[in-house]
């Protein structure tokens, strides 16, 4: 049988996608499908091939935390809305077992988080050992919204990207590998999402208002995201870029990462802490 993942990705996902030094966001043709030489049906059939593969090596990762290995992976999602951050966590996360993902949503903060420091509710959701960790959205929109919005001066604000750094080292070292994503979608395409929230009664209740208000503010929030890539793609927790006007290319892009980031760790089943043979014939006398 061909190998499906060599076939379509013409350069690796964590190599094209891995945000650059000096490159502009504004550049990025964010219908593009960097890497993947496939079409969407060819792209369907990959998630699914590579969904099972990914299963696989969260079910070690699983394995292994219950043996004591304190390891664990938190993909972040960022991106503006409509980019598909909840398709992706229905669609990419959707295939590994639900027991061993530790999943969280950051919007506005309630009263309770805004009397703390901005990074408390980020603290109080790390993944455990052994688990998959998603944030859809993450500590960056005190960075993102708040600088957008003037919610803070700006001498706050600035100072938190060096602090994020920080932080991200100190979870880095501590045993997660941190799987950042920056999904952007064209200002057409989230005009055209929006607009079949509202052709559809179905899809109603994922339509805010406010998200029509933001698109004015659009210049300001790609400011704000070039300067979180430049500012926080490090060695030990680097920023990935996905063009996301094709749902279905940014859920094989953001599948192969997860799956890199997996094999990277190198893992096996746990030995038995039991005699196998032993209970083999327990098994067969009971």
């Amino acid at each position: 049988m061909a190998d499906t993942k060599r076939d379509f990705w013409q350069t690796p996902a964590v190599e094209i996608l891995r945000s650059r030094p000096g490159q502009s966001i504004s550049d990025l043709d964010r219908n593009s499908t960097p890497g993947f030489t496939g079409d969407k049906s060819d792209g369907g059939r990959l998630l699914e091939e590579r969904g099972a593969d990914l299963s696989l090596l969260q079910e070690k990762l699983y394995a292994n935390g219950r043996s004591g290995d304190k390891r664990s992976i938190l993909l972040i999602l960022q991106g503006m809305d409509t980019a598909g951050k909840g398709g992706m966590v229905r669609h990419v996360i959707g295939h590994v077992d639900p027991g061993g993902v530790d999943h969280a949503s950051f919007g506005v903060p309630t009263p309770e988080e805004k009397r703390h420091h901005y990074l408390w509710r980020i603290n109080k959701a790390f993944p455990r050992a052994g688990q998959l960790g998603v944030f859809d959205r993450s500590h960056y929109e005190d960075v993102l919204v708040v600088r957008v919005h003037d919610l803070v001066p700006e001498k706050v604000w600035s100072a938190r990207y060096d602090e994020i750094n920080q932080f991200e080292k100190e979870l880095v070292d501590n045993g997660t590998t941190v799987v950042k994503v920056a999904m952007f979608v064209s200002m057409d395409e989230q005009r055209r999402r929006l607009q079949e929230r509202l052709n559809r009664p179905d899809k109603h209740w994922k339509y805010n208002p406010a998200d029509v208000t933001e698109r004015k503010l659009w210049p300001a929030y790609q400011a704000a995201y070039q300067a979180v890539l430049d500012k926080t793609s490090t060695d030990y927790a680097p920023w990935y870029v996905i063009p996301s006007d094709r749902k279905w290319y940014s859920r094989i892009a953001v599948t192969e990462l997860l799956i890199a980031a997996f094999e990277e760790l190198d893992l096996h089943w746990p030995t038995a802490d039991f005699d196998v043979e032993t209970e083999k014939r327990r098994l067969a006398e009971s």
